[in-house]
């Protein structure tokens, strides 16, 4: 089988490998098999990580610098696009409360906190912008939108009236919100939020039970900050008069959907899809022979909303097969099972966390099994 055309479409490996350099590993794999081959280079992201340098070549604009808390409320320079004509920014929710900005023994969304994107989201207010997409995934943070609130004028106050810092162990606390000082620009302000995931708000499938202890929380943590989005859900409704509870989308990166959805004029949309438009995916695969994708980790929760859902939904529509790779790969039966054609691992064999984390490794890891693949499909 001579692959005539392929697209390379992959997201990030986090923490190891832009979704560029991914791209440009596997194009390096494939003309070692088919060097006449036309590979067409989509570098993907759902929301999180990699959103902004994805959406970056459709947008005419520049790079804006500004200084804003991180989760843990260190002053950090975090980095966002702004539209030529100042009238769009697009943010990434991980430049300024993403996992990547912590250590692993920091890691604790009972104590992180949305602050700082309140504070990136004023920096693009001041700026005049009217539109502000929002990039939802990479959070390290379970703290229902509250600090991202906190920062654009919300005050929480318990039950005697004290004020309440935006934090997930002080959403059960919560028992009034006084919108009253919130930024009155954001009434005239579009969101658009792409969230990377479609999870409630909490409850089993929720943001917590989830996506907490991936973000360092132990099991009584993880079952106290459930608790706590339940209560502030609650209040949320009384405050607003939206019922987030069981809203798709309203879960990601620890409620922000959440927040969004009820406090400001926002419209909740898969990442995946709001890339895929722009970049123009679908008419770059037509007479595409194979559509390659990939991310760090791919498993189930892959089908929900990541990049993987996305590219292979409209792959499918286009009848052109899937491939994707990753550095570590589970539940196969169930990605097969639902239309993948095949998912394969880097990795050579045993290696360490380290090793498989390592820029390098990963390059000729990704460009032999990109290879290997190449030369299964090439057999006469």
């Amino acid at each position: 089988m001579k692959l005539k055309k392929i697209v390379i479409a992959p997201d990030s490996f986090k923490g190891c490998l832009s979704a560029a350099e991914v791209a440009e590993s596997c194009k390096a794999g494939v003309l070692r098999v088919f060097p006449e081959a036309e590979t067409v280079l989509m570098p993907m992201a759902d929301g999180g990580e990699g959103t902004v340098e994805a959406l970056a070549p459709f947008i005419k604009g520049e790079y804006v610098d500004c200084k804003v808390s991180d989760p843990l409320g260190r002053t950090v320079e975090a980095r966002y696009l702004l539209s030529q004509n100042k009238h769009m920014a697009v943010i990434e929710t991980a430049s300024v409360a993403g996992l990547t900005l912590l250590d692993d023994c920091e890691r604790n969304p009972w104590i992180t906190t949305t602050y700082g994107l309140g504070e990136m989201i004023k920096d693009a207010l001041d700026k005049g912008c009217s539109t502000i997409c929002v990039g939802l995934g990479g959070s390290a943070t379970n703290d229902g939108g509250s600090g991202m609130l906190s920062a654009l004028g919300c005050r929480f106050l318990d039950s005697d009236g004290n004020e309440l810092e935006g934090k997930g162990m002080n959403l059960h606390k919560i028992e009034s919100i006084d919108v009253d000082s919130l930024d009155k620009r954001l009434i005239t302000t579009r969101f658009v939020v792409a969230c990377d995931v479609d999870n409630p708000f909490y409850g089993e499938n929720g943001a917590a039970a989830v996506f907490a202890p991936q973000k360092g929380a132990a099991p009584e943590i993880v079952a106290a900050l459930d608790s706590g989005m339940r209560h502030f859900a609650c209040v949320v409704n009384n405050a607003t008069g939206n019922d987030i509870s069981m809203l798709r989308g309203s879960g990601a990166a620890g409620g922000l959907g959440g927040a969004f959805a009820s406090f400001f004029n926002s419209e909740l949309v898969p990442g995946i899809d709001m890339v895929l438009e722009a970049s123009g995916f679908d008419e770059k695969i037509k007479e595409a022979d194979l559509v390659l994708t990939g991310e760090g980790s791919i498993d189930a929760q892959s089908l929900m909303g990541k990049v993987l859902s996305g590219v292979f939904r409209r792959s499918a529509k286009s009848g052109v097969p899937v491939v994707a790779i990753a550095g570590r790969v589970s539940d196969v039966e169930e990605l097969n099972d639902a239309g993948i054609c095949a998912v394969f691992s880097i990795q050579p064999g045993a290696i360490s966390i380290s090793d498989a984390m390592n820029g390098e490794n990963a390059r000729r890891n990704i460009e032999r099994t990109v290879e290997q693949l190449m030369s299964i499909l090439d057999l006469k």
